[in-house]
Parts: C-alpha cells; sequence; structure tokens
C-alpha cells in the first residue's frame, strides 16, 4: 500500500468532469481519478474548512459510523477495472475490522472529514499512476495562462456589439 494525500480537486472549463488527484507521500507521482461534481464539492468544501448548511451524505456517514462504535482506520483504492477505480473503506467496529466496498470518490469524502490516511495499492498506482516529465508542470501552466493578446480577439467583438439592441423595445 502506497500512502497517498490529496494533491487537488479539479474542474474542467470545457467539460463537467471532476478529478481529484492523489499524490504519493514524498514522491512526485500522482494518481488522477475522475469523480462526480457532487463529490468533488463534498471533498473540497472539507479541504477549504467550510460546511454546509445541512450535513451531506459523508457528514451523515461519518455520524453513523461513529455513533454506531466505529473508527475509520484508513481507505485503500484498491482496484482499477475497466477504466474504472474501486475502493475500501477500512474500519474498527468495536475491535472489529470491517471493510466496505466503495467509490473511491466517495471514500476520500469520508477520509478527509475523519483524518484517515489514504491510501492507493500498489498495483493501481503502478498501472495507472503518473509522473510529470520535468518541464512539464511549466509547459502546462503556460498553456493554461491566457494573456492580453489572446482576450483581444473577444474584447474587439464585445466592444464591435451596439448594446442598444439588447434593451426593452
Amino acid at each position: 500500500m502506497i500512502e497517498v494525500v490529496i494533491d487537488s480537486v479539479r474542474a474542467s472549463l470545457m467539460t463537467p468532469h471532476r478529478m481529484v488527484i492523489l499524490r504519493e507521500m514524498d514522491q512526485d507521482r500522482y494518481l488522477p481519478i475522475f469523480i462526480g461534481a457532487y463529490e468533488a464539492e463534498a471533498i473540497a468544501i472539507e479541504l477549504l474548512g467550510r460546511s454546509a448548511p445541512r450535513p451531506l451524505t459523508h457528514d451523515l456517514l461519518k455520524s453513523v459510523i461513529s455513533t454506531m462504535g466505529g473508527r475509520i482506520s484508513h481507505v485503500l483504492v484498491n482496484d482499477l477495472r475497466d477504466d474504472t477505480f474501486f475502493a475500501r473503506i477500512v474500519m474498527d467496529m468495536n475491535g472489529e475490522k470491517v471493510e466496505v466496498d466503495s467509490r473511491p470518490s466517495d471514500a476520500i469524502a469520508l477520509a478527509v472529514r475523519v483524518k484517515a490516511p489514504i491510501f492507493v495499492d500498489d498495483t493501481v498506482m503502478g498501472v495507472a499512476g503518473v509522473v510529470p516529465e520535468e518541464g512539464l508542470s511549466e509547459l502546462a501552466e503556460e498553456q493554461t495562462t491566457v494573456s492580453q493578446e489572446d482576450l483581444s480577439a473577444f474584447r474587439d467583438f464585445v466592444e464591435s456589439l451596439d448594446l442598444d439592441d439588447f434593451g426593452p423595445e
């Protein structure tokens, strides 16, 4: 098992997809996992130290486990089949080890709430983990930076609009 931390939760500007990026502790190897928007928000809310006005599903699950005398030991991204990741929530329930099947996004959202460690199976990391090439992050940063020159075509278009055309008739 390889211990990881959440490097980031990202949203695509072009699609509705979200991604959680796990980073191997003390290494420069990453595991990107596509997740749903709701789960991305649940993870991000907790990481930012914010709270929802009402408990989210992961908050409810945390309360239920605690009320029943359980404690989450860790979560494990344990498998990858047909481009789908699988995870396990590992708990101590009154001295007994209990493992529950989970989507990685739900397991991670729960782990951040209870401050439990997150692990990835060695085989999964070996197959799906990525190590950025040196200089690649700088290139990606350059490509995502929008310059004033890039915006000039949009500025020209907006300035050419006759806003009176959009008013009430």
